[in-house]
């Protein structure tokens, strides 16, 4: 992608300090007055998402309030992005929960599902880097303007500063566990002791760091107070992932092999919880379509 960078023809100063929202150190919603009297929002997610910060006139304007966007690189970059993530992650999970199907239905051997789960963990990767790339070179704002500004593209950044960059770095973290998990799988031979070490403990970890990721993705979208917000399309991609990260994590506690038995917990729970929270991911994916600039 070419490098582009963009700013804004003026940098009034703020008439004030910005009041800010969010958990911790960290910051998702930022408001402050603008110079003509009128007020600018900026969220974290909407600026990455959607390259969007919320504009309202002065008060003693009769203009309604209206976005104010980034420039057309950042909205195609973002563009892009979305759609390559929300498509990963739909693949991915139709792939997870063919592999849960093929095996608890038994249509297919213990191989034929590995190599299910594998394609589709690669899928799960694809659209875990990228909604990181997504957050990493998402434009920022320039608080004391109506500005988005769009910085030179980057294929990674270190900014545990920021809560997006957090759960976006966790959540590729978590598929790059995953994917250990699924290249286990295929080793054969394998004792009980080696079986929970080399593939169930990977899994664990890897639905922790999903749990942890979509912990602090509700958090942002909901500004440290999580609450049901029911008309923002961000919340609903956010809290039907995050209950598939829940049944990830119910099906790896049933997957656990018993020592003494050399049996799973309970297998049917492990093959349906990774069916339907495989379709969680898919659904979400389908919803991120929606969530555009």
């Amino acid at each position: 992608m070419a490098q582009h960078e963009q700013q804004p023809e003026q940098r009034p100063e703020p008439q004030a300090e910005p009041r800010t929202e969010g958990v911790g150190p960290f910051t998702t919603r930022a408001t402050w007055r603008l110079p003509d009297g009128g007020t600018a929002v900026w969220e974290s997610r909407k600026a990455r998402r959607r390259a969007l910060l919320a504009v309202r006139a002065p008060t003693t304007s009769t203009a309604p309030a209206a976005p104010a966007a980034a420039d057309p690189v950042a909205v195609a970059r973002l563009g892009r992005l979305n759609a390559i993530a929300a498509t990963a992650f739909v693949i991915g999970g139709a792939l997870f929960a063919a592999g849960a199907g093929v095996a608890q239905f038994g249509s297919g051997d213990a191989t034929t599902c590995a190599s299910i789960y594998f394609a589709g963990g690669l899928f799960f990767n694809t659209g875990g880097y990228t909604s990181l790339l997504q957050t990493v070179n998402a434009p920022r704002h320039v608080v004391g303007t109506a500005a988005l500004v769009t910085r030179r593209w980057r294929w990674w950044s270190y900014e545990p500063h920021r809560l997006d960059w957090l759960g976006a770095f966790l959540l590729f973290c978590g598929t790059v566990v995953f994917g250990v998990n699924l290249l286990d799988s295929f080793l054969q031979g394998l004792n009980v002791q080696q079986v929970n070490r080399l593939i169930w403990v990977p899994d664990v970890i890897g639905c922790i760091l999903f749990l942890t990721s979509g912990h602090l993705a509700v958090l942002e979208v909901c500004h440290g107070r999580p609450r049901i917000i029911a008309r923002d399309l961000g919340w609903w991609i956010v809290a039907v992932n995050q209950l598939g990260s829940v049944l990830f994590m119910v099906s790896a506690l049933a997957a656990y092999t018993r020592p003494a038995t050399g049996s799973l917990v309970n297998v049917d729970i492990a093959n349906w919880g990774t069916l339907t929270g495989a379709l969680c991911f898919s659904v979400g994916g389908v919803l991120q379509y929606f969530e555009r600039p």
